[in-house]
């Protein structure tokens, strides 16, 4: 099921928008005809469903706001850690331009290739095997990357590589770190839970208004739409690869950019 689930988002989140809100609108329909049979037959009173369903839409709400805080900080990190990774980039590269090494020119070309792969990683498509190729060009890079590095460490052992050793360490584990956070995505239970209830909440919503012979067409549209909504951006934020909330690979765009002896004048 959450493959599933997966796989629409992934093609459209708008679909997915739909889906929920159609699922929504069938619960309080719903409960809104069960409401009206058992008030027409009078075995329910309406004030003590009224304190359930009262619990019911602060439970939707305390789930509303832990989700979204969660998505919020995973969305953050990820965003975070592109800035820190281009700069932990660019100084590594400046310290094998200054290091005065035949090998240093061969490190900072590697670092050129490296940013680049690394803005792929950021921007790949939900595709496992897309990302797999990517992280196996990053692994072999950095492999060519700390090959000469260390071989500049053992010809000069002085301050100076052990600098630029440090700063490739640096950016080795900022990889690490930021392939971490894209693969923590909102736990599947999270999701269900946040869906299920908002799902039984409207139903109940539904099934009060029943009761009392209410039909409130559009402010019922309305309230489902806002709900939809929100559940949708939160799974937006909490998604690295799918949907229009993404990291940004302009950090890594800029130190490329940095790399360029000569920059072409940008014309506004």
């Amino acid at each position: 099921m959450i493959n599933l689930l997966g796989e629409i988002l992934a093609f459209s989140l708008l679909a997915f928008w739909l889906l929920f809100f159609l699922l929504q609108w069938l619960a309080q329909a719903v409960g809104s005809w069960l409401g009206r049979r058992h008030a027409a037959q009078g075995s329910a009173p309406a004030e003590g469903v009224g304190v359930v369903v009262g619990g019911m839409l602060g439970l939707l709400a305390f789930v509303l706001a832990l989700t979204l805080s969660f998505a919020t900080t995973r969305f953050e990190e990820r965003r975070q850690g592109t800035l820190m990774e281009a700069n932990a980039i660019g100084t590594a590269w400046l310290r094998a331009k200054a290091i005065g090494h035949p090998r240093g020119e061969e490190v900072a070309k590697l670092f050129e290739e490296y940013t680049k792969v690394r803005a792929d990683f950021i921007k790949a498509p939900p595709d496992r095997e897309v990302v797999r190729a990517i992280n196996d060009q990053t692994s072999a890079l950095q492999n060519r990357i700390w090959d000469h590095v260390t071989a500049i460490v053992r010809e000069r052992p002085d301050a100076i590589s052990s600098s630029l050793m440090a700063a490739t360490n640096e950016v080795f584990d900022r990889a690490t770190a930021e392939r971490f956070a894209f693969a923590q995505t909102m736990p599947a239970q999270m999701v269900w839970l946040l869906m299920g209830i908002a799902v039984l909440s409207i139903g109940a919503l539904g099934y009060q208004l029943g009761l009392r012979k209410l039909s409130l067409p559009i402010l019922s549209l309305l309230l489902i739409g806002m709900w939809t909504s929100v559940i949708v951006v939160i799974l937006d934020l909490s998604a690295p690869r799918i949907g229009s909330l993404r990291s940004s690979a302009a950090a890594y765009y800029w130190t490329l950019d940095g790399f360029t002896p000569n920059p072409a004048p940008v014309r506004r």
